[in-house]
Order: C-alpha cells, then structure tokens, then sequence
C-alpha cells in the first residue's frame, strides 16, 4: 500500500520554505533597519505575506493569488516611502499577541491548555500517562507562555513608540521620552526576542526534566522531533 500524499501546503517541501521564510524576515528586516531602506523592509514583508497564504496558494485558491500579488505591489509602492519601514513595527507587537491569545483562550473554562493537548498527544504515542501534577504543570505553562509573549510585545511597542525618526511617536510630531535609532528597534524586535524566547523554553525544558524525569522523549532535540511529527492536521487545529 502506497503511503497517502501530504495535503498540498504541508509536504517536506512547504515545511522547509516556511522555515526559510521565518528565519528570513528578521534578517531583511535586520538589513531593513541597518541600511534604512524601505526596498529591504518591502522584501521582509512580503515574505511574510507570503508564509501566511502559503496553504490556500498551495492548494491553488485564486483568492490567495491575488491577495499574494496585491501585497506585493502595494509594498513595492511603500517601498520609495518611510511607510515601509514602518509596516516593520508591527509584527513583533502583533504577532507575540496572537500567538499570546491562543495560550491564552485555551485556558477558559471547557477548554485543553495549549501546552496539555501537547503534551497529552506526545505521551498517547508513546503509550504512557499523564499524570494529574503534570497537568497542572503544563496549565501553568500554557499561562506563563501567555504572559511572557504579552510582556514580549508591550516592550516591542513601547520601542515602536521610541524609534526616531519613523516611531509611531514621531510620525505624530511627539519626541520620545527615550528614543531609540533604527538600529537599536531591530536588535531587540529581531534578535533579542528570539534569544528571550529560546532561553525561556531552555530554562522551563531543565526544570521541567527535574520534576518529570519520566517522560517520552530523551533530550530537547528529541523533544522538538517528536512534536513535528504529530503532523499538520494537528498543528493546524491548536489554535481552533
């Protein structure tokens, strides 16, 4: 029996160019904001646009298509303005905070926390419990995560406030109580965030392996292996 095909937008090779496209934007934008020039935020973007239409492309929804084209010549057009580089002020506010919601949300009333359906799915595959403590672990996780990505994207809108001379203060004619160049926006809302949420989830998986030795996976590698193979339907209905 043949091996049934991945639905279009989640094969090997869509994985890999949504992988390239998310560690591509904080390098454009990087540049963008090195070299203050709106053709590099213009790229930075539309690569952005185009990992989030990247499943109805895929299946070959026209509507993608044309939203795809439309981004893309709206913002070689910003592209010759300040505009650009501004439209890069809002994913690391706007992002963090939807993500943020889904942790969030998952903890109403009736609902699984992001972090217990993971877990839950990673345990079933390996045939072993998960225990009432780890539940309550992995509640308090999904609520930590919550308020690490809130406090992650107030402090990048309070530098969106205080970059000069494009900040949203600024761009109002109001000088920032501290502002900050270019330069310094993009090594916090590129680098930095990257390094604060890498070094959260190294500091939880220690303490996590210290109060749940018993567990399915061996190390953190391994850890991040087994997630990506829960597959992409269950991926694409966490957040649901």
């Amino acid at each position: 029996m043949t091996a049934a095909s991945p639905e279009p937008g989640h094969g090997p090779v869509a994985l890999a160019l949504r992988v390239i496209l998310l560690l591509a934007y904080p390098v454009l934008s990087h540049v963008a904001s090195l070299r203050n020039e709106g053709m590099w935020a213009a790229a930075a973007l539309a690569g952005l646009v185009l990992l989030c239409l990247l499943e109805p492309l895929a299946r070959r929804q026209a509507w993608a298509w044309g939203l795809l084209a439309a981004s893309c010549a709206l913002l070689w057009w910003l592209g010759g303005s300040a505009w650009a580089w501004m439209l890069l002020l809002a994913p690391p506010v706007v992002f963090p905070l939807l993500v943020a919601w889904g942790f969030a949300r998952s903890l109403l009333p009736g609902r699984i926390p992001l972090i217990t359906r993971i877990v839950q799915a990673l345990y079933s595959r390996a045939g072993m419990p998960v225990t009432a403590a780890l539940e309550r672990y992995t509640r308090r996780l999904s609520a930590a995560w919550a308020l690490v990505l809130v406090l992650l994207a107030a402090v990048n809108l309070g530098l969106a406030m205080s970059a000069v001379p494009d900040g949203l203060l600024a761009a109002f004619g109001i000088q920032p109580w501290w502002p900050v160049t270019h330069e310094q926006w993009s090594w916090c809302a590129n680098i930095a965030d990257w390094g604060l949420i890498g070094g959260f989830f190294a500091v939880e998986y220690a303490v996590r392996s210290q109060f749940f030795p018993q567990r399915p996976y061996r190390n953190a590698w391994d850890f991040l292996r087994q997630m990506g193979q829960l597959g992409p339907a269950f991926w694409r209905d966490l957040l649901r």
